[in-house]
């Protein structure tokens, strides 16, 4: 029986910490990997699998690439292709940081630590700007649905893909803009989360809207805050079964589109960007990489 991994399903949980690695020259990445598909149970630890990865195995998972900013944005979209992503879910910092040095320490003959960051589910699930984050989520079987590879066989069946960006605010620009200004950058009010007629089109709900593209564009979205020093801002998190409704999006969100950018460039920004592939699990208990002719 093959599952997907049950945390990308499971509600957000108090807090996490997100963990992208590099590889090493020359490591063993076969006995790394087969280590940490013993390890991963997809729920306390969600793992994803850059191309890098993938490149450096000589495989192939369809569907499967590297991040690249839509041809013609306007604003600045970094890639920052790793080869490892994991997501730690707990109950609170001080496990989730030993957790974190303790897949540093076991990675690291094979991989390189490139980015940690640490998170958190804010106000019962706002961003950091105090707006309702994921408000159009599918649930429950859409849910499934949605970020869920089905019907492609052993070894894809149950896996699914994962866009992350982490997106710094700056918070100055967004307390300098007047309430009203807010709720029309983001197209809802924050004080009862309900859209605004009148909201531009600029606005970030209008140029996201799900229902809007041809086919519809819709994510699971599994985004958290974020705090690191004096940087703060939002840990983008999205998964499907494919990079496509994502991909159109944020063609719509950089102006690639039509020129026209989403208001949320005012104040925050991607700092980075990656694409993974999340394993399914093996009986729902160890991640299933037979699709790289691994614990076959």
């Amino acid at each position: 029986m093959l599952c997907c991994q049950p945390g990308i399903l499971a509600p957000l949980p108090p807090h996490a910490r997100y963990l992208s690695f590099t590889l090493r020259p020359h490591a063993d990445i076969r006995a790394a990997l087969q280590q940490l598909a013993q390890e991963v149970d997809g729920r306390a630890t969600v793992a994803g699998l850059g191309e890098p990865l993938i490149n450096r195995l000589g495989m192939q998972v369809p569907g499967l690439r590297s991040f690249a900013p839509p041809a013609g944005a306007q604003v600045e979209l970094p890639s920052t292709p790793r080869a490892l992503w994991l997501w730690l879910r707990g109950q609170e910092p001080g496990e989730l940081l030993l957790r974190a040095r303790h897949w540093k320490e076991r990675l690291a003959g094979a991989f390189d630590l490139a980015s940690d960051v640490p998170a958190f589910v804010h106000a019962g699930g706002r961003d950091l700007t105090g707006y309702e984050d994921g408000t159009e989520n599918p649930q429950g079987d859409d849910a499934a649905g949605t970020a869920v590879v089905q019907g492609q066989g052993p070894g894809l069946e149950g896996s699914s893909f994962v866009a992350v960006q982490a997106w710094r605010h700056v918070l100055e620009r967004f307390d300098a803009m007047s309430p009203s200004e807010q709720d029309h950058a983001i197209g809802r009010r924050r004080s009862d989360n309900e859209e605004l007629d009148d909201a531009p089109p600029s606005a970030h709900v209008r140029r996201t809207a799900q229902e809007s593209f041809a086919p519809e564009a819709i994510v699971l979205r599994r985004s958290m805050p974020w705090a690191d020093g004096g940087a703060c801002g939002l840990q983008f998190v999205a998964f499907g079964r494919s990079f496509d409704a994502f991909e159109a999006q944020l063609a719509r969100m950089s102006g690639a589109e039509d020129g026209l950018c989403d208001a949320l460039f005012g104040f925050t920004q991607p700092i980075d960007g990656a694409y993974y592939w999340c394993p399914p699990l093996r009986a729902c208990a160890a991640l299933d990489l037979s699709a790289l002719g691994l614990n076959t």
